[in-house]
């Protein structure tokens, strides 16, 4: 496949061609992301994005809009986009803008000078006239070159579960009491007293005639023994909650920088000292810096 020294080639043709495998190289491949704007308002999804032919660079996104305009797709500048986890920041794109930007025709061929894309440029450009057109076109074709690190960070969720019951009743317990009760009782008494002025019995007595009884009844107390029951102790029953610390252990990890530096170059600014290789590579900044002599 021929093409012009300027022309812009969709990313999946690209990818079908040159059987690059974006997916299985680890290059970033933002097709199917989604797209946000002004304020992080939704707009669509990327759909694909146009490469230069010469570079193979990526230039444009392609941006279905459908967020904000049924079927429209439209084209806007790799460097104006914001790369992030959740999809591709426009920070600064607004509806009226994506209202006049030109519509992407896939059966139309595209070249960086494209007369729609020029009509574009003017669109994009004037919510910031004050920069020249050089610095426009020089951030506006910037491949995006910001990588995240990530770590891993222990989550801890609690829930609630059954760790154990507790039944509580009563029941009897015997044992013997000893009580000394103070009983009375009536004893009889006896007493003689001699007679020192003895006297005579009147009439005619016969010793042992009559035999006389004295009966004397004696009373006496006696324990009679009942039982009942008192309240000695009363018990409330609750629940109350305690906090006891428990230690996890969990094995997380995170990503550490690789610099891979390719012939004598020095770098300056940042913190690198995490892990440095250095080795000879080819850069993956390009997306397509593959042969393209053949398949």
């Amino acid at each position: 496949m021929t093409q012009s020294q300027n022309s812009l080639m969709r990313l999946s043709d690209l990818d079908r061609d040159y059987q690059l495998d974006l997916g299985d190289s680890g290059a970033y491949n933002p097709t199917g992301s989604t797209v946000y704007g002004y304020n992080n308002e939704k707009v669509g999804t990327v759909r694909d994005a146009l490469v230069d032919s010469s570079s193979g660079r990526v230039r444009y996104l392609i941006v279905d809009v459908g967020g904000w305009f049924s079927s429209k797709e439209v084209m806007i500048p790799i460097g104006q986009a914001r790369m992030a986890e959740d999809g591709v920041y426009f920070d600064s794109l607004t509806k009226d803008q994506v209202r006049d930007l030109s519509e992407y025709r896939y059966e139309q061929s595209y070249t960086s000078d494209h007369q729609s894309l020029a009509s574009d440029e003017r669109v994009l450009r004037a919510a910031n006239t004050a920069v020249d057109e050089t610095t426009y076109r020089e951030n506006a074709f910037r491949t995006p070159e910001r990588l995240q690190l990530l770590e891993e960070r222990l989550l801890v969720n609690k829930e609630r579960f059954r760790a154990g019951a507790v039944e509580i009743g009563k029941h009897v317990e015997t044992h013997t009491e000893t009580v000394n009760v103070p009983l009375l009782r009536e004893e009889v008494v006896i007493e003689r007293h001699a007679v020192t002025d003895a006297r005579p019995v009147e009439g005619n007595v016969t010793l042992g005639a009559a035999t006389e009884t004295v009966r004397v009844d004696l009373e006496a107390e006696r324990a009679n023994v009942s039982k009942q029951a008192f309240v000695t102790e009363e018990v409330e029953i609750g629940k109350r909650t305690v906090t006891e610390q428990q230690t996890v252990t969990e094995t997380i990890g995170r990503e550490v920088l690789d610099v891979n530096k390719t012939g004598e170059v020095h770098l300056e600014g940042g913190d690198v000292s995490g892990s440095t290789t250095t080795r000879t590579s080819t850069t993956t900044n390009d997306l397509t810096d593959t042969d393209r002599t053949g398949r």
